[in-house]
Formats: C-alpha cells, sequence, structure tokens
C-alpha cells in the first residue's frame, strides 16, 4: 500500500465517522451579555424590572455550542422569532 491510497483510506474513514455523527443533536446557545447581582438585588427583581448588561448595545452576541464559544453574531428576525445571522467564526485552536 503506498501513501496515497493510505491516505484516501483515512479520508474515506473520517468521512464515515462524521457523517455518523451529523444528527448528534448539540445545544446551541445565544448570550447577549451577563452581570453579577447580590441575593438581596436578585430578590428586589419583579416584572417590570430593568437588568443592565455588561455589553454595549451594538456590541456582537457570543454563540456557544455545548458551552464552548465558537462565534459572534448579531440578533435577526425570521418571520415572528428571533435568530442570529453569524458574522465570524472562532478559530478552533482559540476555542477555550
Amino acid at each position: 500500500m503506498n501513501d496515497m491510497t493510505g491516505s484516501f483510506a483515512g479520508d474515506a474513514a473520517v468521512a464515515a465517522n462524521f457523517h455518523l455523527l451529523q444528527d448528534v443533536d448539540v445545544k446551541l446557545t445565544v448570550e447577549i451579555g451577563s452581570t453579577t447581582l447580590t441575593l438581596r438585588e436578585l430578590l428586589a427583581l419583579g416584572e417590570s424590572s430593568v437588568i443592565e448588561l455588561d455589553r454595549q448595545a451594538d456590541e456582537l452576541l457570543d454563540v456557544f455550542v455545548n458551552g464552548t464559544l465558537i462565534g459572534r453574531g448579531e440578533v435577526v428576525t425570521v418571520g415572528d422569532k428571533f435568530g442570529v445571522r453569524m458574522t465570524e467564526l472562532v478559530a478552533p485552536e482559540k476555542r477555550g
């Protein structure tokens, strides 16, 4: 077997394994920001309370898959629902 045949066989195995994983569910989460509250502040929240977050209104949102940051995007509407338009992806070596 030469190097080329081994490479093709390896590529085929990776493709087959990837095909098996394509239907696995993952959890995608979009974070618009966060804040820290004291327990007193948390207990004082009511239906009309406004909580200020640590992000500017024009900043991109963080997009996570299973808790890992994969990119950033912006809010869009899709019909009567919210969506996120991906504007940048985080390189795999920079994911934490």
